[in-house]
């Protein structure tokens, strides 16, 4: 899959190739989302022109919104990957500024869609560009001039509600990450690394796998939940604890922390990149009066999540 990175007012060099576009920030790939790029990918085929996605990084609230820190249910190099393994061709990640953000709706169809070469762009109701977001998808019809195609995908719903990246968030501030897979249609999943942690786990006979998260990446609510553990091409079951510990540098300051108990695995993990399926919350965090009674509960934690996976085996 080519990725051509733009930057305002760059307009990349593609050979002269023509396209069938689906635009959008599409965080998270949702349901919803793979209407639209579904679409693109069918509109390619049936005209032969190149599929493609047209994306933007960073997150507009980034820059408009002036937040420090914006966080993904799919980061990068995971929503690259995904667009991938859907059949994209091409995908264009115009690099989200203020000085991009300020042109005009019919600037951006000259740079981006006609000069690009795009034969048709497929988007969703609700999709905007241009300054102030004037652009709407009936402007990308009115102006094309017959030079480009439009369709543009109505309303995705699941129990008559939205599918958006909004409810999904909410889901996972929740904990309810069963109820985000019916909206993602997979598990969210969480990429990163095995960095060494304490030791406290080993020490009551619970080892785990200590995953440092990508940066940026969207996690659920602190709780106990079952998971699936990939690394190596390799899937194993395991219960997940997410909560909250003070950083070193200030106690006060506390970081999520990721921790995998795996349940029919022993070896070296250190070092190696993984990726977390989370598939349903068992409980929410809570303390104990000590190590007895917390083995306990582990031990309930982890019948119940071999009882939760058996019954998801694909997952």
């Amino acid at each position: 899959m080519k990725i051509h990175h733009i930057d305002y007012p760059e307009i990349p060099e593609t050979g002269g190739r023509e396209y069938s576009v689906a635009a959008g920030f599409f965080d998270g790939i949702h349901r919803g989302h793979q209407e639209v790029i579904g679409h693109a990918l069918e509109v390619a085929r049936e005209q032969g022109l190149v599929p493609a996605v047209m994306t933007f990084d960073p997150h507009p609230s980034a820059i408009l919104g002036n937040r420090k820190e914006v966080t993904y249910i799919t980061p990068y190099k995971q929503k690259m990957q995904l667009l991938e393994e859907m059949g994209t061709d091409t995908v264009f990640v115009i690099r989200f500024t203020k000085e991009f953000a300020s042109m005009s709706p019919e600037q951006f169809i000259d740079c981006y869609i006609r000069k690009l070469g795009v034969r048709h762009i497929t988007c969703g109701f609700d999709f905007s560009f241009g300054r102030f977001g004037k652009g709407k998808p009936e402007d990308l019809e009115n102006m094309s001039g017959g030079d480009y195609g439009v369709s543009v995908i109505g309303q995705v719903s699941e129990e008559e509600e939205k599918i958006s990246s909004t409810r999904i968030r909410l889901m996972l501030s929740e904990g309810d990450v069963s109820g985000a897979a019916e909206l993602l249609g997979r598990p969210l999943m969480t990429d990163g690394t095995v960095i060494e942690g304490d030791k406290r786990g080993r020490l009551i006979g619970f080892p785990t796998a200590n995953v440092d998260p990508v940066p940026g990446s969207c996690l659920p609510a602190p709780g106990v939940y079952a998971a699936r553990f990939e690394t190596d091409g390799m899937i194993h079951d395991g219960v997940l604890n997410a909560g909250y510990r003070p950083t070193f540098k200030d106690p006060s300051d506390t970081f999520l922390s990721v921790e995998v108990h795996l349940l029919d695995f022993d070896g070296d993990l250190y070092g190696k990149e993984v990726r977390v399926r989370w598939i349903r919350r068992i409980r929410e965090e809570r303390k104990f009066s000590g190590i007895e009674e917390l083995k306990v509960q582990i031990g309930r934690d982890k019948e119940e999540a071999r009882q939760i996976l058996a019954a998801h085996p694909d997952s």
